[in-house]
């Protein structure tokens, strides 16, 4: 089979002398790139490398024939942006793996996504959404502290050690911040301290896997995850932080951040592969922090960690992955 791939490296866009300074962070490196073709072409496949939802749009058009894509693009500009390359397959018919545009759209919007967690019964921190920050009414908030985010980003995109507030004073600065620098609102939720940062992969379908779990290495003072603090574009990026890992990962937390995440999953209705974010507290309490379903297959993040720890060889193991996705297609 000819098997797109959908994907955006750092230099995909043009972006405007005013756009964030982390307004790529969600992008990929070569090397992303060079290992999905290379699991691809371990199935006996060819892969067709696509680049950005933009370049597939024109392709198309142009009249690329493909039998399937994986997608792992992140858009611009656009709460929709996450969308855009899972419609246009949709249209032109092409299978795709991973999460359809709906599930993509949802769990980019860090609210709906928080919403959808507690009505299936997954403790996730209270939260609040503010446009602006003289929207910010200080008898209604949960208790400080809070953490303040962009409602509409992934990859730690907007976060800071000043994200951490723990008075109104500093919650409107951080909200103007994100609105302004963002031009989207701002969500702040109750920060969750004691016991530490987890992160766990799904892959699969019906019935999907949760993989080990993996903790996060944490800041000390503001206790934030480290990774959020060393993101691409972040202005801490190149700060040499010291971390420390807090709480005990034994087996029956994770047993309960796996069960949690597959919940999500499947309340989600999420496909083949996707990663979840947990804080766990002092009392040993996860509580869930955000779903991503188009995850980094970096070779030196999560899922090849994962592969690492099973004694996998990394682009076997992609390769499986994106085996049970077509599968799951009717295409293998």
């Amino acid at each position: 089979m000819r098997i797109g791939l959908i994907y955006d490296t750092f230099d995909a866009y043009p972006w405007t002398d005013d756009a964030p300074p982390d307004a790529d962070a969600e992008y990929e490196p070569a090397e992303t790139v060079d290992a999905l073709a290379a699991a691809v072409e371990h199935l006996g496949h060819t892969p067709v490398r696509v680049g950005t939802a933009f370049d597939l749009r024109e392709r198309l058009d142009a009249g690329l024939a493909l039998d399937a894509a994986i997608n792992i693009a992140e858009g611009a500009r656009s709460r929709n942006r996450e969308a855009y390359a899972p419609v246009l397959l949709e249209m032109a018919d092409v299978p795709c793996l991973g999460s359809d545009a709906l599930t993509l759209s949802v769990t980019l919007d860090k609210a709906w996504t928080k919403d959808l967690a507690a009505a299936a019964e997954v403790p996730t921190p209270p939260h609040c959404v503010f446009g602006a920050a003289d929207a910010i009414a200080p008898d209604a908030l949960p208790p400080f502290p809070l953490f303040v985010k962009p409602r509409y980003e992934g990859t730690s995109k907007g976060i800071t050690p000043q994200s951490r507030v723990d008075n109104v004073a500093a919650l409107r600065r951080e909200v103007e911040r994100i609105t302004t620098t963002y031009d989207q609102d701002a969500i702040a939720e109750g920060f969750v301290a004691g016991g530490g940062e987890f992160t766990v992969a799904v892959v699969g379908h019906a019935p999907p896997e949760a993989l080990p779990v993996l903790q996060r290495g944490v800041e000390p003072t503001t206790g934030i995850g480290l990774h959020a603090l060393e993101h691409r574009g972040a202005p801490t990026a190149d700060t040499d932080w010291d971390y420390e890992l807090r709480g005990t990962l034994d087996s029956a937390l994770e047993e309960r951040l796996q069960t949690l995440t597959l919940r999500l999953f499947d309340t989600l209705d999420c496909r083949d592969f996707a990663r979840a974010d947990f804080r766990v507290d002092a009392d040993g309490q996860p509580w869930f922090l955000e779903i991503n379903p188009l995850p980094t297959f970096n070779p030196d993040d999560t899922f090849a960690i994962v592969a690492e720890l099973m004694g996998r060889d990394y682009i076997d193991y992609l390769s499986e992955v994106f085996e049970r996705g077509l599968r799951r297609l009717a295409l293998v």
